[in-house]
């Protein structure tokens, strides 16, 4: 949708109709389950909320028109939304361009704003906020996030559904103070997942994939009684894409590769385990055939452990 707000980035009113993005979104994306989430960058860098996109001469035509008549024919709609719709209308229709460009289809395309469905109410996606403009083929939309492959890749990334962090342990639900615990994660369960983003429209037919890979798993115990293994708490990815090892019979007097050991009990309660896997992100595309990094990603969860004291018996 162009606004949620308002009807359009074109209309600035509260009625008429909408112009949807022709993004499509394929791959491992949100929404496929319980069991997954969504990406969590690392550091600042977010996703564009906001872009703007080419639209045929034809198509942003019926559009305005939509609106207009929309909105003067609304009952009770009120005077200040209608005199906007005709401002609008009479702008790209008869005052600063002419018959909204139809003559030109062939030569360029309306660029509009649209906004990230599930972003909508963030202050980002109120920051294209440059009018409906027009471009003639071959030049450069003068505005930031005007799509691009390397834009559909970072939107592709906002969309990329990573698998629930739910590290095994052994012992598997209570462990010992003291008791060395170990951790894993199957590598079957993590591989790498990717999203691919695609724009047809306006004449444009581009495309980029961005693909997640797991590096490292962190642990963090949920209490500072307690030490991991490594000491740093990050795992590695092994060489056959587990993290990891799991624990065997014959192992009790080893250390983890990756695992904690708590120092005290839980006592009636738990401790909340956070197991965060790091995702290395990089993206191809129309005209980047080589992958291109992204800022990596994080995607984690809970786990409650429960500690117990060793009892012994004294004679």
């Amino acid at each position: 949708m162009i606004d949620r707000d308002t009807a359009s980035e074109a209309s600035g009113s509260q009625s008429g109709g909408s112009l949807e993005s022709r993004i499509t979104f394929s791959g491992a994306t949100r929404g496929k389950g319980s069991t997954s989430g969504a990406v969590t960058p690392v550091g600042d860098w977010t996703p564009p909320a906001c872009w703007y996109e080419p639209r045929y001469a034809t198509e942003f035509a019926k559009y305005i028109e939509n609106m207009y008549e929309t909105t003067v024919n609304a009952p009770g709609q009120h005077s200040y939304a209608k005199s906007s719709a005709g401002e609008t209308r009479a702008k790209y229709k008869d005052e600063e361009y002419k018959n909204y460009n139809l003559a030109k289809e062939d030569e360029g395309n309306w660029w509009v704003a649209v906004r990230d469905e599930d972003r909508w109410m963030e202050p980002e996606a109120n920051t294209c906020d440059k009018q409906p403009f027009w471009v003639e083929n071959g030049d450069t939309p003068p505005v930031e996030n005007a799509v691009t492959p390397q834009v559909l890749a970072e939107l592709a990334y906002n969309r990329l559904q990573l698998p629930t962090t739910e590290v095994a342990l052994a012992p598997a639900e209570t462990t010992k103070v003291n008791l060395p615990t170990w951790a894993w994660l199957d590598k079957a369960r993590f591989k790498e997942v990717s999203v691919t983003a695609q724009l047809n429209a306006g004449g444009f037919n581009i495309q980029a994939t961005t693909t997640a890979k797991p590096v490292s798993l962190k642990l963090e115990p949920g209490t500072t009684d307690a030490e991991t293994y490594p000491a740093s708490g990050e795992c590695a990815l092994n060489g056959d894409g587990s993290i990891g090892e799991p624990y065997a019979k014959g192992k009790a007097d080893q250390t983890p590769p990756c695992g904690l050991k708590y120092l005290r009990s839980s006592g009636d309660g738990t401790f909340n385990l956070q197991a965060t896997v790091t995702w290395e992100i990089t993206w191809t595309g129309t005209g980047n055939p080589n992958p291109t990094d992204l800022p990596d990603g994080t995607f984690g969860a809970d786990q409650a452990v429960t500690v117990q004291e060793i009892q012994s018996v004294n004679r």
